[in-house]
């Protein structure tokens, strides 16, 4: 539940995401440190006391904003760079699920297993038992420690397919399939809503991946068989 003391992002459960909130704290410390500097400066110019002739026109203090700016660009450029690439980084996976975005439900395919296919509603409220708005009757089952590819498409408009705690966001393309991968690092339910204005019921639609270990996957799995 989001509180005023609950304000952050969710909890990581990939190594990208862990990546991306260190990022995130990183670069936060950046933006802080900026404000602090810039406010002392906005304060010697107003008050009377430490007005400086100087501060104002002077070749130094032109020299210092315009190198530190270029300075800090770097520091925040080096580590962007090396998370997009690991962010785009495919190696081989060891399965491959395939997700269609509807007006306005989701549909899987696990391709590395025959016959194994289903639809992704939302829970009505008459059913409700679990989270409102986020639930789904039929959950993407995954297993965890495992490098895993989804190919992303749409069949009618625009979607995005997103799970906040694993630090992914694709959008779902027709005639165009988007690719992504990741690995989950622990059991659990992550929550996630189509990102892309779709159509009246676009906040409708949410995704719901289920992680657990690879025995009970292969049990699930010959059962959906």
């Amino acid at each position: 539940m989001t509180t005023w003391a609950n304000m952050n992002l969710q909890d990581s459960a990939s190594p990208i995401m862990e990546q991306l909130i260190y990022f995130h704290d990183y670069a936060l410390m950046i933006i802080t440190l900026i404000l602090m500097v810039i406010s002392y400066m906005i304060y010697m110019l107003v008050s009377n006391i430490y007005i400086n002739r100087f501060l104002i026109e002077g070749q130094f203090i032109e020299m210092v904003w315009t190198i530190a700016p270029a300075v800090i660009l770097i520091f925040i450029a080096i580590p962007s760079l090396r998370l997009l690439y690991l962010m785009d980084e495919i190696n081989n996976p060891m399965m491959t699920l395939k997700t269609i975005g509807h007006q306005w439900y989701w549909s899987y395919e696990y391709s590395d297993f025959l016959k194994t296919e289903f639809d992704s509603y939302m829970i009505t409220q008459n059913e409700l038992n679990s989270f409102r708005l986020l639930d789904v009757d039929n959950r993407v089952t995954l297993p965890m420690n495992t490098f895993i590819r989804v190919i992303i498409t749409a069949s009618d408009v625009l979607h995005s397919w997103t799970i906040p705690s694993l630090g992914i966001k694709a959008d779902a393309i027709p005639g165009r399939l988007n690719q992504i991968s990741f690995i989950i690092n622990r059991p659990g339910i992550f929550f996630g809503q189509c990102s892309e204005i779709c159509g009246m019921n676009h906040s409708f639609m949410p995704i719901v991946i289920e992680s657990i270990s690879m025995n009970n996957f292969m049990k699930w799995i010959t059962k959906m068989n």
